[in-house]
Order: structure tokens, then sequence, then C-alpha cells
């Protein structure tokens, strides 16, 4: 008995393994709360694991299920509803007291408590004490603002083509996303009338137009906005030489109801697979105990939600975090209902709508709706698994007895070249595990409906309501007829300029009289060099209609401030013009290549016989080219058809659509259109077919009509 209980003293501590995505000053104070309860329990081994913010969700719901997720994670509450129907998480009984209501009610899904509330984050409004003496009140003081500035201030600089910017006045005219029963209802009176006000207020000039978060930054640090309406994460963008002020939303005059944003709250919650439950709960009501929730606030500005915590000295008189807490009281906790994530995108299409006056506020909620609408219809009903597995048995057997054949016939040359397979081999194994079984595995997806990461069988239902167009009509921006034929007309465009800019800088740089061309061709080089993310994002910014460089250079020429991603043809040409930028330089250097093996002998005989620089440049530079050439433009225009980063990132598919290309529409019904998989892995199959047909015709043509 002895034996036992010194064994049991010695027994190793249990370990429990949370995971967040803090960083600086949050990531200090939670570490250090959380290693002090770990000094001071010895049965428990706390294990931080701190993960970027944006993979954290997804490997949380890829590790969780197969026992190499944590047993407490830290998340925003969003995701509570998707990830308690899943099973991720795991209930919890009564909260400790003095937990604010607000943000235990964020953590609520279908009656059950899911979490235990951190933080809570929502948008506040920062003012320029040097601009004006005092937060605005009420909204009718907002719309006095223009006469009582200076030339080139704005009075309020906000994002307010998003709809999360646009929350607080949806709901303080009295609209909202959800009704009454807890539906959906994106065409409410008060969201039309939130549309007219902020409409109003671009149209006056009180709020910047096309206005970003990096503008809004911009112009408050500049001094050219008296106010700001943003989140906590800007108190991190603010310079250090304004002088500013934090207060709480103002009261919409229309309604007398508080501006009211939505609301973020940071849970710790326990995982639906944790390995140490017990210890997990007992950690997760040590964070938000009063002593360390004012560690939190002191040390990581962080607003709390424990109420003791919240009326400590430290964070009660504290300028700011006494403005997020007088917030608080007024603010709407984002629904953490699946819907949720699917109304964001008929929302911001409501919006910018609006505000480029291409509808009104009444019918743009009602078009928000009909879209929410179709995104989220009902998927197709069950199909029979039967015959597809017959047939895929039937075509895998005749494919493995066509391979056998052809092994069989060639089985003399395999073996006198075996050396020569070894080699290859690697190659071989490579490409199956990374491109034929993911390709398989994405079309086998094509065939499922998932809801909640289960799938339902359809068959070839995704297929039949992309290609019969049953959910949006043939010539609406999103059917898939219309974005294929935007993306013939993006690749085609595209490939006509880097191959004619390309050919032409190629030509120009051989020439040599051309002084300095090692320094011309690395600097034509760049724009290839650089990650075109970074590039699309420079451009983006430089086709910003008020303070855009496109814009500005227009200016002097006397034209208008374009609003390039208002209409099609001016946000294609941006998205023409940004990936022109990158792409050119590939085919340059291609044909640099292929030009020193032309001799200039040629070209100097044709001379002496007469042709023309035109001349001898198509019937002899041209032809010799082509070998090299026309492989790279196959190359560039598989490139091309799938490239997503310009699309997303400049022009965003705007206007409602009609920039979007077969890919960017797939990665949109996977992940802004009620996560759609199946039908998004669909329209990826689409997407291969059609660059098959594509590849194999080109294959037919350059070697001139046979079949190869």
């Amino acid at each position: 008995m002895a034996w036992l209980v010194a064994s049991s003293a010695f027994a190793e501590p249990v370990e429990v393994h949370l995971w967040h995505a803090y960083r600086g000053e949050e990531r200090t104070a939670l570490e250090t709360a959380v290693d002090a309860w770990d000094d001071a329990d010895d049965s428990v081994s706390v294990h931080v694991l701190a993960l970027p913010p944006e993979g954290f969700s997804t490997k949380f719901e890829a590790a969780a299920p197969r026992g190499n997720g944590p047993d407490l994670l830290i998340a925003a509450h969003e995701r509570v509803g998707a990830w308690s129907s899943a099973g991720l998480l795991a209930p919890l009984d009564a909260p400790p007291a003095g937990l604010h209501p607000t943000a235990l009610e964020a953590l609520t899904y279908n009656d059950a408590l899911y979490g235990l509330p951190l933080a809570t984050k929502s948008l506040v409004l920062f003012y320029n004490r040097a601009l004006i003496d005092a937060p605005p009140a009420t909204t009718d003081h907002i719309e006095a603002l223009p006469g009582q500035l200076s030339d080139g201030v704005y009075p309020m600089a906000v994002a307010a083509t998003e709809p999360f910017f646009h929350a607080p006045w949806m709901h303080g005219f009295g609209g909202g996303v959800f009704d009454d029963s807890g539906e959906v209802a994106l065409d409410q009176g008060g969201n039309a009338a939130a549309l007219t006000w902020v409409k109003a207020r671009v149209d006056d000039g009180t709020i910047p137009d096309e206005a970003t978060g990096v503008l809004v930054t911009q112009l408050f640090n500049e001094g050219r906005a008296a106010l700001a309406i943003n989140g906590p994460w800007f108190l991190g963008e603010i310079a250090d030489d304004i002088d500013f002020g934090v207060a709480p939303l103002p009261t919409v005059s229309a309604t007398g109801e508080k501006a009211a944003p939505f609301l973020t709250v940071e849970g710790v919650l326990v995982s639906g697979h944790a390995r140490q439950p017990d210890a997990a709960r007992r950690l997760a009501e040590h964070l938000v105990s009063e002593e360390v929730a004012v560690l939190r606030g002191r040390e990581g500005r962080q607003s709390v939600a424990t109420l003791a915590a919240l009326a400590h000295p430290d964070i009660a008189q504290d300028p700011i975090l006494s403005a997020f807490r007088a917030q608080l009281d007024h603010t709407v906790p984002t629904p953490n209902v699946p819907a949720m994530s699917s109304t964001w995108e008929p929302q911001a299409r409501a919006l910018r709508r609006v505000l480029r006056g291409a509808q009104s506020p009444d019918d743009a909620v009602r078009a928000a709706q009909q879209e929410f609408a179709i995104v989220t219809a009902p998927p197709p009903e069950p199909a029979n698994p039967v015959p597809y597995l017959v047939l895929a048995a039937v075509l895998a057997t005749a494919g493995l007895g066509m391979l056998g054949r052809r092994i069989w016939l060639a089985r003399h040359d395999i073996v006198a070249h075996r050396t020569a397979y070894a080699y290859v081999a690697p190659a071989f194994l490579g490409m199956a595990l990374l491109v034929v079984a993911p390709f398989v595995v994405g079309a086998g997806m094509s065939l499922f409906a998932y809801h909640n990461n289960e799938g339902t069988f359809v068959g070839l239902a995704n297929f039949v309501n992309i290609l019969l167009s049953r959910d949006w009509p043939v010539f609406s921006p999103l059917s898939f007829y219309t974005t294929l034929a935007v993306t013939i007309l993006w690749t085609a465009a595209n490939v006509a300029l880097h191959v004619g800019i390309g050919v032409a800088l190629a030509m120009l740089l051989r020439e040599p009289w051309l002084k300095l061309r090692g320094v011309y061709r690395v600097l034509l080089i760049l724009p290839w060099a650089i990650p075109n993310y970074i590039t699309a994002l420079i451009w983006k910014g430089m086709f910003q209609k008020q303070f855009g460089a496109i814009n500005a250079i227009l200016g002097l020429f006397g034209v208008e401030p374009v609003s390039w991603f208002s209409q099609f043809t001016t946000a294609f040409a941006a998205n023409l013009t940004t990936n022109t930028w990158l792409g050119f330089p590939f085919m340059m250097v291609v044909t640099l290549g292929a030009l020193q093996a032309i001799p200039r002998d040629l070209e100097q005989a044709a001379e002496v016989d007469g042709a023309s620089g035109w001349q001898r440049f198509r019937h002899v530079t041209l032809p010799l080219l082509m070998p090299a050439l026309l492989p790279a433009v196959v190359l560039g225009s598989v490139w091309t058809f799938n490239m997503i980063n310009i699309i997303y990132l400049v022009s965003g598919g705007e206007p409602d659509g009609w920039s979007e290309i077969l890919i960017s529409e797939a990665y949109r019904w996977a992940f802004d259109r009620n996560h759609r998989y199946g039908y998004a892995a669909a329209y990826a199959v689409l997407v291969f077919g059609v660059l098959l047909v594509y590849s194999r015709a080109t294959d037919r043509w350059l070697s001139g009509g046979r079949s190869s």
C-alpha cells in the first residue's frame, strides 16, 4: 500500500494542449497566465501552441477528429454553430458567475454554452483631437461636420463598402440580418434606410468613396480624417504623433437607437475530442477569472468580458478600454449560425450597387435576399451510387487492361531500358501522389453534396445544375456560360498582350546599338520576379478612384476620376493591365532565348534582297521563333486561365461578378456561398475539361493535324 501511495505522488501530470492565434501583447499576457496556473498545479502540464490566424480554423477542423487536436482552443465565436454541429466542441455546464451576458450569448448555440468569453472586439469611433473637440453624439452631428472642417479633410473615414463596417448603421436604423423568427431577412426596411443614409454621406463627401482599411489608416494618420470607425486592431496602426480619442458610436437620429456594430467574442472552447476535458475546463475557468482578466486587460490591452475585471481601476480608468466597455453594451453578437457565412457576399453586393448608383436601396436589399436564397438552396436529391460504381469498375478494368496490354507489348523495351525507367520512377510516383491522386479525390467530391462536413452522393446533379444554369440565368454574370465567355476573353487578351509586348521588347533588347541592355533586361524581368499577390495589391491601390495614381495621371489631362470597378469594361481593363504587367517578362525571356539561336545572316540576306523590317520579321524571324514560342503560349494560356490572384485581389469580381473567371467562381462556391464543396469541385472538373480540350487542340495544331 505504501508503494502505491508513493507511486501516485510521483505520477506523471496529465497534459492539456491549448491552441491559440494571439500575437504580441495578447500572446504574452495569455502565456503568463497559463504559466502561473501550470506552476501552481503539479497534476497538469499545459502545452501552448501559437498558430497563424489564417490557417487556425482549417487546422483544428482537420486535426481534432483524428485525435491530433487540442483539448482547449481560443477562437472567435462565429464558428461555434458549425463546429458544435459537427461535434468538434463540447458543451459546458453553468458558467462561472460574473461574465458579461452579451458575450455569453455569443458563445451559445441551440441553448447550449460552448465556451467562456475571454475578450470582446467591436468597432468604435476614433477621433482626432486636433481636428474635432469632441466625438459626435448623433448622426445629425456627423452630417453637420462637412461645413466645420477645412478643405481636404474628410469628416469620417470608414470602409463603407464592407458589410462588417456597415453593420452599425444597419442595426441603428432598425435593420439586421435575421428577423425575429431567426430566418435570414436581408430585405428589411431598416437595411434599405441604412443604405440610403450611407449613400448620402458618400455623395456629400462625409465618407471617402471606395475607402479600404489601408486608406482609412492613411487618412487618419495624415490628419485628413476627423473620425475613423475601426476596431481594436486599429490602435497598433495609428501614428505616434496623432492625438486621438476613442468613443462609442453615435446614436442614429432618425430612430433614436445606438449604432450597434457586430461583436466578436474570443472564447476559450473545449474540444469535442479533448483527451483531458476536466483539466481543460478548469484551465478555461482560470483564464476568465478576475485576476487573469485584469492581467489580460492591463498587459494584453484586451477588452475583457469578466465584469469584476471591467470594474477594476486599471481597466475602468483606462480611456481606451473604458470606451470599448461602453460600446459593449450596444453591440450585436455576430450570429454564430452556419447560414451567416452565406450572407456576407449578398450584403456586399447590395452595398456596392447602391454606392455606385447602380440600384436603389430597396431594390438592392431585395436582390440580396434573392441571392442568399439561391446560394443556400437545398442540395440535390440523393442518387443511387450503384450504377456509378459499376461504371467506375468497368472503366477501371478497361483502363487497367489497356495499360497491361501496352506494358506487355513493350516488355522487351522496358527490360532493355530498365535503368532509365528506374530514374523516372521517383518523378512518376511524385506526380501520382501530388497531382493524380488529388485530382481523383476532387473529381470524386464533385459527385457529392456537403453539409456540416458530411457528404451525400448526388451523382451528376452538380454538373447538371451548372450546365443547365439552374442556379443563375444563362446571361447572369454568375452563370457558368457568362463566366466561361469572360474567362476565354480574359485569357485571349492577356496572352495576346504578353506575346506582343514580350516579343517587341526582346527584339529591341537584342539590338547591339542599345546601350545598357543588361540593365534593361534586369528591370524588365522584375514584374515577373515579384510575387504576383504583392503586385496585385499595388495595382489595386493605383486604381482607387479618389487617391489612385492612375486617376491622378488622367487628371493631368483633364479627365474626370474613373470608378474603375463600377462597370465591366473598366474592371476588366484594370485586371488586364495588372496581369499584362505580370506576364510579359516571361514571353520576353523565352523570345530572347530563342533569338540567340537565329543567325543574323538570314535577316541580313533578306535585307540585301530588299525585304523591309516588317517583312524580315514576318517571314524570317517569326517562323524560326515559333517552335519555342508556341509551347510558351500554351503554358501561358493555362496559367492565365487559372489566374485567380489578380481577379480576387484587384477587382474582386466587381461589378456584381461580371469580372469573375471560372476558377474564382469555384473558389467562391467553396468558401463564400454556403461551403458547397461538391458544387465547387464540379466547377473545377469543368475547368479541367475545358483546358484538356484546349491542350489537345493545340497539340494537334502544333503537330500539323496528326494525332499524337
